[in-house]
């Protein structure tokens, strides 16, 4: 297995849809044409900045684009599955590029292996998360009236390679999905690390268990 992971560390939102879709059709183009190549696992944070994905409906997003500006913010339709989702300063964003028949996933079961990973970096917190269903993602109270988000994940899959991927909150500012029906949600709501520890949660720390959960996870499908 050939996973090459990158720490792209603070970039704009656009840059980094740029740069992935580059690996991305990379990937596609050597899958094609059976050349060798590479698997990526890129983390990142973003600036502020929210997405809406092909389902997504623009009435999830509460403001129009003076107030956007107000807040720093910026907005782009984009080409994952999913609503709208909030990227900032303070969450983990991780988009892996992979050919998924390498791994012998299909695109649910890649998803599986997205949340299972992310409910264990939590877990090593001592956060019990999990999660709901018809609703992708990772959850805390996930059943109850507390239900609250803690990582959105959105993909695209193309000749089995994917590209998106997941947003687990750390210490990300919560008040920005005050903006937003998060992932076209109205009665759910948002967390991160730092809310439910009530201490800031080192970054790197974050980044380098989520890796190890990846990769683990994603050897013990591959062929």
């Amino acid at each position: 297995m050939k996973l090459n992971i990158a720490d792209w560390n603070i970039i704009p939102y656009a840059e980094a849809w740029t740069k992935q879709t580059e690996l991305f059709d990379t990937l596609v183009y050597a899958k094609q044409v059976s050349k060798e190549y590479e698997n990526h696992i890129i983390l990142c944070e973003h600036p502020h900045v929210y997405t809406i994905g092909k389902s997504g409906k623009d009435r999830n997003m509460l403001l129009g684009e003076d107030q956007l500006r107000a807040i720093d913010a910026t907005l782009y339709h984009i080409d994952r599955g999913g609503d709208i989702t909030y990227h900032g300063p303070g969450q983990l964003v991780c988009y892996p590029i992979l050919n998924l028949e390498e791994f012998s996933l299909g695109l649910k079961e890649y998803v599986h292996v997205l949340e299972e990973a992310v409910i264990r970096v939590c877990a090593s917190y001592g956060i019990p998360a999990g999660r709901l269903e018809k609703a992708t993602g990772v959850w805390l109270e996930g059943n109850t009236p507390c239900a609250r988000k803690i990582c959105a994940i959105g993909v695209r899959s193309s000749h089995f390679v994917t590209m998106h991927g997941l947003a687990l909150n750390v210490n990300t500012d919560l008040r920005y999905f005050s903006y937003i029906n998060p992932c076209g949600f109205i009665d759910k709501g948002v967390t991160s690390l730092q809310q439910e520890l009530q201490r800031e949660v080192p970054m790197d720390e974050v980044k380098q268990r989520l890796y190890m959960e990846l990769q683990e996870l994603l050897h013990k499908s591959e062929k």
